[in-house]
């Protein structure tokens, strides 16, 4: 885990987290994938955490450890919040693809604890940011082949529920992993239950288009989720931070 914190942080005060979790398939990929975003929010005000979690090329591992990780990596900053000088209420978790996946799983799906946690700890996010995240792990969905019959609990589709957190979703209307009509479908869900999902739509762009080698889509979305931020009381206007 790599932390990027705001230049002169005050000693009293308290900042809002965002922790980024990289996409691969829970395959392969870095954490490195969302610095740029993760140096502007701490321009921004924000301590910033760049996760790392077990993948299958590394570890040998199964999309469950993947979760498991993420659920610890929240704990874990919630637990040591007074340490990392971050308010615990006021955490949000982002990440693209299977990362973003990895976010709303933290909040929705039910279980995939690592064993050794402090469960008296909530690895529940209170905002998600997500970016083309693959949420239906269900038959015809994203990794269903590996996921099983498990996927009535890892999929964040089939887990949304009253008090799930307030919700960026950004997907390319030219996605090969993401139809528009699941966005759509779990925007609808989301609303049903009472919980806020702003669903953008980035007409003719395929998956990972708003990763930094897209600059003017990382642009757009990195403008949004301050936004949406700014909409939570999490961010104020100023400082602005010219995007590079």
């Amino acid at each position: 885990m790599e932390v990027i914190y705001p230049e002169n942080m005050h000693e009293k005060e308290s900042y809002p987290a965002l922790v980024f979790f990289f996409g691969g398939g829970w395959i392969g990929g870095s954490r490195d994938q969302f610095k740029p975003q993760a140096e502007y929010f701490a321009k921004r005000g924000m301590v910033c955490f760049l996760v790392d979690y077990r993948l299958k090329n590394i570890h040998q591992t199964s999309p469950f450890e993947s979760l498991k990780d993420a659920k610890s990596a929240i704990r874990f900053v919630r637990a040591q919040a007074s340490d990392f000088q971050i308010d615990p209420h006021k955490i949000i978790a982002a990440g693209g693809s299977a990362g973003g996946h990895l976010a709303a799983a933290t909040a929705l799906s039910p279980g995939f604890d690592e064993g050794t946690d402090d469960f008296a700890v909530s690895a529940v996010p209170n905002a998600l940011i997500l970016f083309n995240p693959v949420i239906d792990n269900g038959p015809g969905g994203y990794g269903f082949e590996r996921i099983g019959e498990a996927y009535t609990r890892f999929s964040p589709l089939h887990n949304i529920k009253a008090g799930a957190p307030p919700t960026l979703f950004m997907l390319g209307t030219k996605d090969r992993l993401i139809p528009v009509i699941t966005g759509e479908y779990y925007n609808m869900v989301m609303e049903k239950v009472g919980s806020r999902c702003d669903l953008i739509l980035y007409e003719d762009q395929p998956h990972g288009f708003f990763n930094y080698s897209n600059f003017e889509n990382y642009k757009k979305t990195l403008l949004a989720s301050d936004e949406f931020l700014q909409s939570l009381g999490y961010l104020k206007k100023e400082p602005v931070i010219e995007i590079e």
